[in-house]
C-alpha cells in the first residue's frame, strides 16, 4: 500500500514526511513500544530530542521494526546546556550513539537560549554536521524572527526547518510568513494544543468534524496539513495514532479553513523563546 503522507522538499534537497510522530513526554519505559506501534501503523517520521531522555529507546524501536533505516525520517535536537561549539559537537556524537545510527535526517537547536547568546556559534557548528553528512538537514526549534534574522545575517546558512508551537489558538502568522519568504519549513509541535485549550469543543472544529464524519483531532491535523505545515502529533494509544494518520480521505473547504483561521488568539501553551534560558 502506498503511504499517503505527502513528502515536502526541504532547502537541503532532502524530503520530509509532512505528518510525523513525536515522543515528547513519552517515558523511556514506554518509548520503544510506542514508537514500534507508530511505525507499524504507518508513520515514517519520528521526532525525538536529547532532552526527552528517550533517544536510546527510539533507536531500539527503529531497529526492532525491521524497516530499512533510509525509509524512516529521524529528527533529534540539541539539549539547551550544550550550546558551546565543542559541547554541541560532543552532544551530537552522543545522540548518534544513543540512537544507534550513523546519521540523523534532521538535527535541531532545541531553543535559542538568547540570554546565553551562543545560538549563532552553535549554528555554525551545525553546519559541520551537515557538511560531513551525519545530519542530512539542519534546523532550529522555537526560534523567533529576530533569532532567524541573526542566523541568516551572520552565517548565511538558512535552516531547513523551524519547529515551533503552532495550533489553531496560536497560529504564528508573522513567523510563518517570514519562513515562507526564506525557504524555511514550518513544523508544528503541540499541534492539538496539548489539551490546554478545549480546541475540540470549538464550533468551527465541531462543525467540520460533523460535516466530514471524522474526529475533531483529525480536523485540526487536516487544517495544519492544508496550511503547508509539517505536523508531529503524539499519542501513546495505538488507536489514536491510527486515527491521527487517517486524515487523507477528506479535505476542508475554504469556509472551514477560514473558520479555523479565525480562532487565532496568539496565545501560547509553552514557554516564550525569549524567556527560556
Amino acid at each position: 500500500m502506498t503511504n499517503p503522507v505527502p513528502q515536502l522538499r526541504l532547502n537541503s534537497g532532502a524530503t520530509i514526511p509532512q505528518l510525523g510522530f513525536g515522543v515528547f513526554l513519552v517515558s523511556p519505559e514506554e518509548t520503544q513500544r510506542v514508537v514500534e506501534d507508530a511505525l507499524e501503523v504507518g508513520y515514517r517520521h519520528i521526532d525525538t530530542a536529547t532532552g526527552y531522555n528517550n533517544e536510546t529507546e527510539v533507536g531500539a524501536a527503529i531497529r526492532a521494526s525491521g524497516i530499512p533505516r533510509e525509509e524512516i525520517f529521524l529528527t533529534t535536537k540539541l539539549r539547551n546546556d550544550h550550546h558551546k561549539a565543542g559541547e554541541a559537537a560532543g552532544a551530537f556524537d552522543r545522540s548518534l550513539r544513543m540512537l544507534g545510527v550513523d546519521y540523523v535526517d534532521l538535527y535541531l537547536i532545541h531553543w535559542p537560549m538568547p540570554a546565553n547568546d551562543r545560538y549563532v556559534e552553535t549554528w555554525r557548528t551545525f553546519g559541520t554536521f551537515a557538511a560531513d553528512g551525519r545530519a542530512r538537514s539542519i534546523g532550529v526549534s522555537n526560534f523567533l524572527v529576530p533569532h532567524l534574522e541573526r542566523l541568516l545575517a551572520e552565517t548565511g546558512t538558512i535552516p531547513a526547518v523551524n519547529q515551533v508551537e503552532l495550533h489553531p489558538i496560536f497560529q504564528q502568522r508573522e513567523l510563518r510568513r517570514f519562513q515562507m519568504e526564506h525557504g524555511i519549513r514550518t513544523e508544528a509541535w503541540g499541534p492539538l494544543g496539548q489539551g490546554k485549550y478545549d480546541l475540540f469543543g470549538l464550533p468551527a472544529i465541531q462543525d467540520a468534524a460533523k460535516a466530514h464524519d471524522v474526529q475533531p483531532a483529525q480536523v485540526v491535523l487536516r487544517w495544519h496539513l492544508q496550511t503547508g505545515t509539517i505536523v508531529i502529533p503524539k499519542s501513546t494509544s495505538r488507536e489514536r495514532m491510527t486515527q491521527n494518520l487517517d486524515v487523507f480521505g477528506f479535505e476542508l473547504d475554504a469556509d472551514e479553513m477560514a473558520a479555523i483561521d479565525a480562532l487565532d488568539e496568539n496565545r501560547r501553551v509553552g514557554g516564550d523563546p525569549n524567556e527560556v534560558n
